[in-house]
């Protein structure tokens, strides 16, 4: 009883229907970026203002949901794109192939797919190339932390680390698999074993933390609430990119187990949330 309301919560909080229902804001595109059904995303341009040929900084997020759920009509959140336009960014969200039908190597490497195709149209789009920042929630922190430490997945693309300005994961757990497997418990077992696995190497290759050393994606903005495992592994990986040199900050955010988990997601973009500032300033000195 007690797993099927956790379940039940965990639905709840992922539904975008908090009150009335959100119309997508003026000028939503939908592209694909591959040939698979998944394999497709939102695009927003930006507020329209009285300069119409500027370019401008791209926001792209990658949604969470287990590897195995979720899409970017139901998880994305109902403030994002209409904030980070009215900051004057361009945003996008993807959506990527699932498991069991696909690989967490392949989710990675929708995740910079999905880079590089909005780059190679980023002139069409009104979109700086040199200014792209990946945010990812819960399965998509990791996989933008993964894409964004282990450069097999921008290189596969024709990217190099420098194909985005910065990357931020929103309350992730999995940076470090084989950790994380050790002490998730039975409730989350079968998603991580599903995920990644009982063979330990493909858990190290599949583990961003793992792959800190450089090269990497030029800049980590890692948030974190109130969750053991959560904060460990943010900690653990923002340790391991400030040992290679990389920039790191590293913020936490009231809110504590599953509802901030939710909350960190739902909220991102509300000028009510804490989290909405900490990301606006370095999005703010990443653009620059």
């Amino acid at each position: 009883m007690r797993i099927a309301l956790i379940l039940v919560l965990c639905l709840s909080l992922l539904s975008p229907a908090h009150g009335a229902p959100l119309r997508a804001p003026p000028g939503e595109q939908v592209m694909a970026y591959g040939s698979d059904p998944a394999q497709t995303l939102d695009f927003w341009p930006g507020k329209t203002d009285s300069k119409p040929n500027i370019v401008r900084p791209l926001v792209i997020f990658v949604h969470g949901g287990g590897w195995k759920r979720g899409s970017k009509d139901n998880a994305t959140g109902r403030y994002k794109s209409v904030h980070y336009q009215q900051l004057g960014y361009a945003f996008a969200s993807i959506d990527y192939r699932l498991v069991p039908g696909a690989t967490v190597e392949q989710q990675a490497q929708d995740v910079a797919d999905a880079v590089a195709f909005l780059r190679r149209r980023a002139a069409t789009l009104g979109v700086d190339p040199g200014r792209i920042v990946l945010m990812g929630h819960s399965a998509g922190a990791h996989l933008v932390a993964l894409v964004g430490t282990d450069m097999r997945y921008f290189a596969k693309a024709g990217l190099s680390p420098d194909a985005v300005r910065g990357i931020i994961p929103l309350d992730g757990a999995a940076y470090d698999v084989a950790a994380q497997m050790a002490q998730s418990g039975r409730f989350m077992k079968g998603t991580y074993e599903q995920a990644f696995g009982t063979d330990p190497a493909r858990q190290q290759a599949l583990s961003p933390t793992r792959h800190a050393a450089r090269p990497n994606a030029p800049a980590f903005l890692i948030l974190h609430v109130d969750r053991d495992d959560g904060t460990a592994q943010s900690q653990a990986l923002a340790a391991a990119l400030k040992r290679a040199g990389t920039p790191v900050e590293i913020r936490a955010l009231e809110g504590r187990g599953l509802r901030g988990h939710m909350q960190i997601n739902r909220q991102m973009g509300d000028p009510a949330y804490p989290g909405t500032a900490m990301v606006d300033d370095w999005l703010a000195r990443v653009f620059r």
